[in-house]
């Protein structure tokens, strides 16, 4: 049995909501006649995911969201089970990984699921080649949400898409807690460094950044944050962190992650001003939030140290280290998020897709948020599944909240 297998195998043993939900699809054949079209980070948790939407009689095409998260043991595994045509390696060019994703749109799918918005793009800018057939898509991450938003707000959206990465059972859990573990993973794991009594600066304090900062702390480190949002900033300042610019935190982070999502976060400027031996890395969805190009243009040589490590001298004879090509540092020099907390948003990726193609062509041409009774039955069957009981409303209670006249 080779290795892929084997990892998928141990994944689905940590999946239990998705696995429950397979027996439902398997047993229903909820998606027999549907073509999906799959732009995700190709790993083992993936695969479960594809098996599960698989044993519903869909028909499945894969590409990888990401050129350096794709896991190879697992796409040679779902190519020779049949599950999936899955058009993924990693490392590949930029050229190549736009290639797969037409691959993918080549099916004609009447879903398509996407991790970072490139799939719904490539989707848009050759809607009279692949786009009749789409019913609506999927979004897994706050990325790909921020594009689809703004090309809804610009009217150029052609489908429903429900934004999965806003369903509390997956941002509150798979963002704070999957990429604050899987973050810290990626640090170890690449350049085996004691966390504590470093000085770790996380560059945005979303869901992302708030998981991270927590996971750095409980590690020993001081965690410095960076943020352009007044109430973010302040949160951050109650949740007992130092706050400044990355101006200032330049001169003392010894560590810096990115999480925001956004562009040249950490620039050309900075790189000047930082500690001999600093080490920086990204888990924002694409290579764009720390100035790879600006710290190239500065250097006078580079080489790779370590595994996803390369070491850049700059022009005034410090050493900085960048991780993963400043790619998403959890899935390139780690696994991505743990398998327990992909079970949830996995899970509200197939509901998803089965309230799709139920719902579709009476949806509104938008960006959806989950339904919230998905939500719900994704956090009820976790807790089912961790042996975790609650209380329920009495009738009485349920009247006292309805009844606006009953008072002091």
């Amino acid at each position: 049995m080779n290795k892929g297998r084997l990892r998928i195998e141990w994944a689905e043993r940590q999946m239990p909501v998705l696995m429950s939900l397979r027996e439902d699809f398997e047993r229903e054949k909820l998606l027999v006649g549907i073509r999906i079209g799959m732009c995700l980070h190709v790993t083992t948790e993936t695969a479960v995911l594809v098996r599960t939407l698989r044993a519903g009689g869909a028909e499945i095409a894969l590409c990888g969201s990401n050129p350096l998260s794709t896991q190879d043991d697992v796409v040679e595994t779902l190519s020779e089970e049949h599950t999936a045509d899955v058009y993924a390696r990693r490392g590949i060019s930029e050229e190549e990984y736009y290639k797969n994703i037409e691959q993918v749109l080549s099916i004609k799918p009447h879903i398509i699921m996407d991790d970072g918005g490139d799939l719904t793009t490539v989707l848009h800018k050759r809607w009279e080649e692949f786009g009749g057939y789409v019913i609506g898509g999927t979004e897994e991450t706050t990325t790909g949400v921020n594009r689809l938003l703004s090309m809804d707000k610009t009217k150029q959206l052609r489908i429903p898409v429900i934004a999965v990465n806003n369903a509390m059972t997956k941002h509150f859990f798979d963002n704070r807690y999957g990429t604050g573990q899987s973050t810290i993973d990626g640090i170890l794991r690449a350049t085996n460094i004691l966390l504590a009594g470093k000085n770790f600066v996380v560059c945005g304090y979303g869901q992302c950044g708030r998981g991270l900062a927590s996971r750095a702390r409980g590690m020993g480190a001081k965690v410095i944050v960076v943020e352009v949002d007044y109430i973010k900033a302040l949160e951050a300042v109650m949740d007992g962190y130092d706050v400044m610019p990355i101006r200032e935190a330049a001169r003392y982070g010894d560590i810096f992650v990115t999480v925001t999502g956004n562009i040249n976060v950490i620039r050309k400027e900075h790189f000047y001003l930082m500690k001999d031996g600093v080490i920086l890395g990204n888990s924002g969805h694409f290579d764009v939030e720390i100035d790879v190009k600006g710290l190239e243009e500065i250097s006078t040589s580079r080489r790779e140290i370590r595994d996803e490590l390369e070491e850049f001298t700059i022009q005034d004879g410090k050493k900085l280290y960048l991780l993963a090509r400043g790619r998403l540092l959890n899935l390139a020099c780690a696994e991505g998020h743990p398998s327990n907390v992909m079970d949830m948003s996995f899970a509200n990726q197939a509901l998803a897709v089965d309230f799709l193609v139920k719902e579709g062509k009476d949806l509104p041409v938008r960006v959806l948020d989950v339904p919230i009774d998905i939500d719900r039955e994704v956090a009820r069957r976790k807790l089912l599944t961790m042996g975790i009981n609650i209380d329920q409303m009495t009738e009485e209670q349920k009247r006292y909240l309805e009844n606006w006249e009953i008072g002091t």
